[in-house]
Order: C-alpha cells, then structure tokens, then sequence
C-alpha cells in the first residue's frame, strides 16, 4: 500500500487532524517565513518548500545523514517520454549496464533521491514515474496492474534499449515482477525492496478477470450506482485528507523507523503531484482497483513464471510488510538472495547507504556472473 493511501485509510476514523497552523518552511529576500500549510497546495508552493529546504538543512551541506549525494530537485522534472499519447516522467543518469527504478504507490523518481547519484557511478540508471504518479500525466484510465507492466516494459524497448536490472519498492516491486514474467528477454535481474503483492490463498478460487456486472436491474440501476456515488464521496474525502503534508509527513514517520530522512524534500515530492486537476479522480481509480489488481495477480504465479535472479532487499522493520514475506518468497523461488535492513517500508530512502551497498556488490556479482568464463589450461 502507499504512504497515501493508508494516510487516508487510517485518517477515516483518527477524529480531527493537525491544525492550519502547522509550518512550512519558505525563502523571501534572504528570510525564513512561516508558511500556512494551505499555500504548500500549489506546485509553485510546494516547488519553493522542497528548494528551501534543501537549501538550508544539513542534508544540503552533507548530501544526507549517511553523507550521500542527493539528486538535486526539480519543480518541473527531469526527462519526458511519450507512451501512448501519455506523457511520462524519468531521470536518467551515469554510463553502463541499466538499472530501472520503480516507486512505489503516491511515490516518485525522486523517492530515489539518495540511490540514483550512487548507482549512476557505474551504472545507467533510471528512475521513471508510472502513470498517474509523480510527474507523469494524471491520465483518466482505467488502472489495471497490466497498464504499469505494459508502461514498464515499453520503456525497456523504447528508452533504455538493452537488458536492465529493475528495482522496486512497494506497488513499484509487484510491477518489476509482473513485468519481468512477461517480457524476460527485457529483464536480466529483479530488485525487490519490501514488495506489494500477496500469495494465493489455497482455500479460495483464482480470482477471475473482472466483468460487468449484469445482475438484476436493481442492482445495475440503484445498488450499484449508489455504491459508486458512495465510494466517490468517501475516497473524496479521503483523498482531499492524504494530500495535507502534515497527513503525509505522520504517516512516513510510522514506516520510517529512522525517520531523519522525512523531511520537505520527501513530503513535498509526495504532495506536489496532487495539485493536478485530476489527481483525485486518479486516486479514485487508483484505490477501487487496488485490491483486485492484487489479488489476480498473485506473487506465487508471478515466481513462477520468472527466470532471472532475484534479490530482496528487505526492511525487516516494515509495520505494513514484515520480513515473513521475503522469507516465503526465496522458499518459493530458488534463486534469490535476501539481505535484511533495519529499516521500514522504504529502506532506500531511510537507509539508502546500507541499501546502496548491497544493491552494487549484488549488481557486480551479476555481472560476474553474466561474463563468459576466461578460458583455463584444461581448455585450451
């Protein structure tokens, strides 16, 4: 799930929220002013924040808390690509062997802030935002899991042009897997970081392909529309609750159990994309699919149609997917390795030199791997 959703799942019954009073931080002449959380809305507003803050934190001084080097923020992207008439947002950096970075639902490429400029010493690195997220279009479209697959997969053929390795957290680690089912000549190896996505339950049916529903006429007539006017209502609301950075801000400090990477630079990353015009009939969309999305397509299907390797790395800290998941993926497929972080939902982003560490020397063992074996006395 994502830091959005949940925000809003766990906001319908928390009761009031933190007041208008709470600050932002904003730059005028040299001064620092106290900002209204209302004006942070605004992509100019939330734009400004996200500069200031780099500006003046630490992290800015010292490229983070681990004293990373952090890709710089830009209030209007980086690269654009067209995908189906949709305009699509990546960054791209570095020389080398791909690697492809997914976020994760209500995320973006700039979730990757700390990883890409490490990565991008040795590798070509990527960093896209799936449509409807980040600074890619907020198409109204249906969103089925196969639509991020598909976007995914045309990207690989479109841009990067080779075999990547492709990395994902959360709803960005299900899409690396579905994709990498599908297209394996397009994958050479598969990062998972705390991944969305759920076993089949051996009790229940699979879950077949959603149909109308044809139902009697009540049914078609007033249940169901009163249910979707009901959904619309609540999700509205929801929604209109997810988007405050204070909301936001709560909900990351609950995945993050180091929190000292939650700061404007992330909020306002998160935020800024919900200033679309349809941004909350994206969400809608987003959130009525969600679980059947999911539950379709299951994680041990997925495995079992993958031939490449796989690494987890894993933040065992995680409140929303705990370590249980990593243990019963690599029982499940045979060639994975798991490293455990101690960290939360987005071991990137809290612990991204741990995670940095482990992702490169595991990227250099598949390179090693992938090489041809030199030739030795026995074969000459």
């Amino acid at each position: 799930m994502s830091v959005a959703s949940v925000a809003a799942l766990r906001t319908a019954g928390s009761g009031r929220c933190r007041g208008a009073g709470s600050p932002q931080v904003g730059l005028n002449g040299g001064r620092f002013l106290m900002m209204q959380r209302r004006e942070l809305v605004t992509k100019a507003g939330i734009a400004l924040a996200v500069s200031c803050s780099m500006a003046t934190s630490p992290a800015a001084a010292n490229g983070s808390a681990q004293g990373l080097e952090i890709l710089p923020f830009k209030p209007d992207g980086y690269n654009f690509w067209t995908w189906r008439g949709r305009r699509i947002h990546y960054v791209e950096q570095g020389a080398g062997q791909p690697v492809v970075l997914i976020h994760g639902f209500g995320a973006s490429a700039f979730h990757w802030r700390y990883n890409i400029p490490e990565l991008a010493k040795k590798y070509k690195v990527y960093a896209i935002d799936l449509l409807g997220f980040g600074w890619s279009e907020k198409a109204l479209v249906d969103y089925e899991a196969t639509i991020w697959m598909e976007q995914v997969a045309d990207f690989l053929r479109e841009i990067v042009k080779e075999p990547a390795v492709v990395v994902g957290n959360s709803l960005g680690g299900f899409t690396t897997l579905f994709t990498a089912t599908e297209v394996p000549e397009l994958v050479r190896g598969v990062v998972l970081l705390n991944s969305a996505g759920q076993f089949a339950d051996p009790n229940k049916p699979a879950a077949a392909p959603a149909e109308e529903e044809e139902g009697s006429p009540l049914s078609r007539f007033i249940v169901k529309p009163l249910k979707e006017a009901f959904q619309r209502v609540v999700l509205g609301f929801l929604f209109w609750q997810s988007k405050q950075p204070a909301r936001v801000e709560k909900v990351l400090k609950s995945v993050y159990i180091d929190s000292s990477n939650v700061d404007e630079y992330l909020i306002g990353s998160i935020t800024a994309p919900t200033a679309d015009p349809n941004a909350g009939e994206v969400y809608y969309r987003l959130m009525s699919r969600f679980m059947s999305n999911q539950s379709r397509y299951t994680l041990d299907r997925l495995l079992g149609k993958m031939s490449c390797p796989l690494l987890l790395l894993w933040g065992d800290l995680d409140p929303w997917v705990g370590p249980a998941k990593a243990a019963r993926i690599q029982e499940f497929y045979a060639d994975t390795t798991v490293v455990h972080l101690q960290a939360g939902h987005c071991p990137h982003d809290e612990a991204p030199e741990q995670a940095n560490r482990a992702l490169l020397e595991w990227l250099a063992a598949l390179d090693a791997r992938a090489k041809p074996a030199e030739p030795t006395l026995q074969t000459v």
